[in-house]
């Protein structure tokens, strides 16, 4: 970038709003995209020219507005905790860090308003001081924000009792478009969908409008068992009953539990296969004689007074499980799949029948659209390109459909996204075609433009 544009930025912004250190550029040029060892590849030369930090609302604006006046890209970051390349410029220009934009709005009668910067650990921290919290969250709740998880993530812990961001997690959202004058738009209803995990491609989000519940008393246990098929067995019917009030219900297949180091004290055989569970607390009791009768066995209980207080069952979760098999084995990583409800058993056993332990299953059940879906995560053990996609191809044969998160293309992963409705909604709110570039499928884009 210019020397010219650095003293327009300057003075739109304020020096201090500006990051110029090559090697906090480079960082936050990033996010976790090496959970893929493809994306590792496609995207570990990419970085932003400069990095803004705005530390007020008046600054974002400004510096938006100075983007679209030199035409310069724009790709917008949280925390940068997302897996697919969400947050990396693909072609320079500037990234937008908007973690200092972290003020609650409003805290009122199961809903909070709070502006997209805000780690969402310290969002349910105030909102507990109203006796109420989350529904959902993903498992990077420490580090990640809440705009970033509504403009790159889908679901995680409470997703088995709450669905996913599509499922009513997301009330509200404050946008900064990119037209020529730069603009704010409240969105509700069912044009959110224009902006759920659309990557910032639809336009800034500002801030954010969520639902939040009475504040329950959280039991997290682990179960062992010794067979695969107990674990699911038990597990589903934990996730399907409604009258055990859960946030999390997870499978893990032996040995993915070997991995989970701060674990190795309750951990003794490495062919257990683990229920991770967040129960209420009354329910713990009824929940540990349950487990015996599918041949399961307590091996670890963190009471409710200690939830929030270390490490918790929900940090060997969702993608966290990946994180832990990355630590023990830089060769691992993971699909993103649905199972089929009343199939899975038939699924997994074709499965590990044709890959073995090349392939193991960690399992999220979760609720979509109301749905219960054993929703995979499992592990791959990366030998080559070619042999993952055949891994892939052969989930999506036997109808285990995967969406992939080894490309960094908007909607090329699944999750069923109304793509042309984004990206006619991104025509109109970025027509220069600023913001997070490279994002969207090339034809998506050259068809809106020659409409």
């Amino acid at each position: 970038m210019s020397t010219n544009l650095l003293r327009k930025l300057f003075e739109a912004v304020g020096s201090e709003n500006v990051v110029q250190v090559e090697e906090t550029v480079t960082k936050l040029s990033k996010d976790y995209y090496w959970y893929s060892p493809v994306l590792d590849k496609q995207l570990e030369h990419k970085r932003a020219d400069y990095v803004v930090i705005p530390d007020s609302y008046e600054t974002l604006k400004a510096v938006l507005q100075l983007t679209v006046k030199e035409k310069i890209p724009v790709t917008p970051r949280g925390a940068g905790t997302g897996n697919y390349g969400q947050a990396i410029p693909m072609t320079g220009g500037v990234v937008v860090d908007v973690s200092k934009l972290n003020k609650v709005v409003e805290v009122g009668e199961g809903f909070v308003t709070v502006q997209a910067g805000m780690r969402i650990r310290d969002l349910e921290k105030k909102i507990m001081e109203s006796d109420q919290e989350l529904t959902i969250y993903p498992s990077t709740f420490v580090k990640a924000t809440i705009g970033g998880f509504v403009a790159g993530g889908s679901g995680g812990i409470g997703s088995v009792t709450w669905g996913n961001l599509w499922d009513g997690n997301v009330l509200s959202v404050k946008v900064l478009t990119m037209n020529e004058e730069v603009s704010e738009l409240l969105i509700d209803g069912a044009d959110l969908l224009d902006y759920i995990h659309s990557y910032g491609t639809t336009g800034i989000i500002t801030e954010v409008t969520i639902p939040i519940k009475p504040k329950s008393n959280w039991v997290q246990e682990l179960i062992s068992f010794s067979s695969l098929q107990d674990v699911l067995d038990f597990t589903r019917y934990i996730a399907e009953d409604d009258q055990w009030k859960k946030r999390l219900v997870t499978v893990v297949e032996a040995p993915i539990p070997t991995f989970f180091r701060p674990l190795k004290k309750v951990i003794q055989e490495k062919d257990e296969h683990l229920a991770l569970i967040e129960i209420e607390e009354s329910d713990l009791t009824r929940l540990k004689e349950e487990a015996k009768k599918f041949h399961g066995r307590s091996i670890y209980t963190a009471e409710a007074s200690s939830y929030r207080k270390g490490i918790g069952i929900s940090d060997f979760t969702w993608n966290h499980t990946t994180l832990w098999a990355l630590k023990n084995d830089k060769n691992w990583t993971y699909l993103q799949n649905f199972f089929s409800l009343d199939d899975v058993h038939d699924q997994i056993g074709k499965i590990k029948k044709r890959f073995g332990d090349e392939v193991l299953f960690h399992i999220e059940w979760l609720r979509d659209k109301g749905k219960l879906i054993p929703a995979g995560l499992p592990l791959v053990y990366y030998q080559s390109q070619e042999r993952l996609y055949e891994i892939i191809d052969y989930f999506n044969e036997i109808g285990a459909s995967v969406n992939d998160p080894h490309t960094y293309l908007l909607g090329a992963g699944g999750w069923n996204l109304q793509l042309e409705s984004i990206a006619k909604k991104k025509k109109e709110n970025d027509p220069y075609e600023l913001l997070n570039q490279g994002k969207l499928p090339t034809h998506l884009v050259k068809e809106t433009i020659d409409q």
